[in-house]
């Protein structure tokens, strides 16, 4: 039998039904703040998250699926490609591409698959989901101001709150300009130096390669280690600590809570200044639902103009994990509201008009079929969480009257054919 790859799995009712309930409030968050949706493409080329993202950075250097374009046309030949790691990069290259801010578009948002090869664990996958945001424009239309830094992250609240996922913290920290950063690292180095021998493997590598991923290590034995090391905070020049200082003002204004952490600097090199995570206790030791930062200088990095942002990710896989914790899939699970049974010949064709008849009222039928006994009938009505049985018989379509029993109560009625629809949803047919 062939199975879904490792790192993969399929996802099937009732889940789905969560999964559709937190993208439909993500939309109606979006929509109340202005974001677009843009969709890019699964695949980029590699190059892409190399200057984007970071050679250095672990996503880059072990977790890509990349490949060797083989393509037919001569342009295609030769070309790496890459499955998308993340998004940011993919927006801003289309935000680039495209000249998005002639048409004054800087609030773009996304839900996709993203890919990553790492080790599968709870709610991490190789082919995992997520929904993100960007604001990116030039620096004349507020896109540089600590006041959508602020915007993003109470937009955040609001979206938790709405999903009711209670107990989230929000972990802020700045981690600087380009300038402040060298600074910190040369002083990393110098402090790793004495000490990075008896640190893990990754860290050994990162000490050399990039210092500040070191504060990403998990490892329980480096984190002695790693807690009497520099902090960013100490490098911070005065424009950097000044709009750090105002994200945090206006989000004590609004009555968003959150929690310093200066050893948070995200797992990508584009990020500047405002860096955050949003954690819940149902996650266990890698409880972060969703993250993300200001990146001003990622548009230049990618060919285009100057053009300050900043933007997050939220992994939907765990997001749908915390929101378990609140609702179940089966109470957001939509079941019918009818089940329309066909009894007997020819009752098919007379069966599936009345089925159309109530689905343009926005109502939910499912259809039997005209070999099923009456008691078949039932069985799979009640199987399917209907709330109502629907009888089409031969003598109800000459009287063009239906017998309609409530399967919760008991309850039988004839209606008419014309007043089905508000017997069976009249709150929504009102409507």
């Amino acid at each position: 039998m062939i199975k879904a790859p490792r790192g993969t799995r399929d996802l099937l009712p009732p889940d789905t039904a969560l999964w559709n309930f937190a993208e439909s409030a993500v939309r109606d968050v979006m929509r109340a703040y202005n974001f677009q949706e843009i969709r890019t493409p699964i695949f980029e080329s590699t190059e892409l998250f190399a200057r984007g993202v970071g050679e250095d950075t672990d996503i880059v250097s072990k977790e890509m699926f990349t490949w060797e374009d083989r393509g037919r046309a001569e342009s295609d030949k030769g070309q790496s490609l890459t499955l998308r790691p993340e998004n940011t990069a993919g927006t801003v290259r289309a935000y680039i591409e495209h000249k998005l801010w002639d048409r004054g578009l800087n609030k773009l948002f996304y839900i996709g698959p993203q890919f990553r090869r790492e080790r599968p664990q709870k709610g991490r996958y190789r082919q995992f989901y997520q929904i993100g945001a960007e604001v990116i424009g030039p620096a004349s239309a507020g896109s540089e101001s600590p006041a959508r830094d602020a915007e993003v992250l109470e937009m955040l609240a609001t979206l938790l709150d709405r999903l009711r996922i209670s107990g989230w913290t929000l972990e802020l920290n700045s981690v600087g300009c380009a300038h402040d950063r060298a600074a910190f690292n040369q002083a990393l180095r110098k402090a790793l130096e004495p000490v990075v021998g008896s640190m893990c493997a990754d860290c050994q590598r990162r000490a050399i390669t990039n210092p500040l991923r070191v504060f990403d290590c998990k490892v329980p034995a480096d984190q002695p280690i790693i807690e009497t090391l520099p902090r960013i905070s100490q490098f911070l020049d005065e424009p950097c600590r000044t709009h750090f200082e105002a994200v945090k003002e206006i989000l004590i204004k609004v009555g968003v809570p959150f929690t310093l952490n200066d050893r948070l600097v995200r797992g990508l090199d584009y990020y500047t200044r405002t860096a955050f995570e949003f954690t819940h206790g149902a996650l266990g030791a890698q409880n972060a639902i969703l993250g993300g930062g200001r990146y001003d200088g990622l548009s230049e990095a990618l060919g285009g103009p100057a053009a300050p942002g900043i933007g997050f990710a939220i992994g939907e896989d765990r997001l749908v994990m915390s929101l378990q914790e609140s609702a179940s899939a089966e109470s957001v699970l939509k079941r019918p509201d009818v089940y329309v049974a066909a009894l007997g010949a020819g009752m098919n064709s007379e069966a599936a008009r009345l089925a159309r008849e109530l689905r343009r009222h926005d109502i939910v039928a499912d259809l039997g079929d005209e070999t099923f006994r009456l008691k078949k009938s039932f069985e799979a009505a009640t199987k399917a969480g209907a709330k109502y049985i629907l009888i089409v018989g031969e003598n109800e379509v000459k009287a063009d009257t239906f017998a309609l029993k409530n399967l919760a109560t008991g309850e039988q009625i004839s209606v008419p054919r014309a007043d089905l629809p508000q017997k069976v949803l009249p709150q929504k047919v009102q409507e």
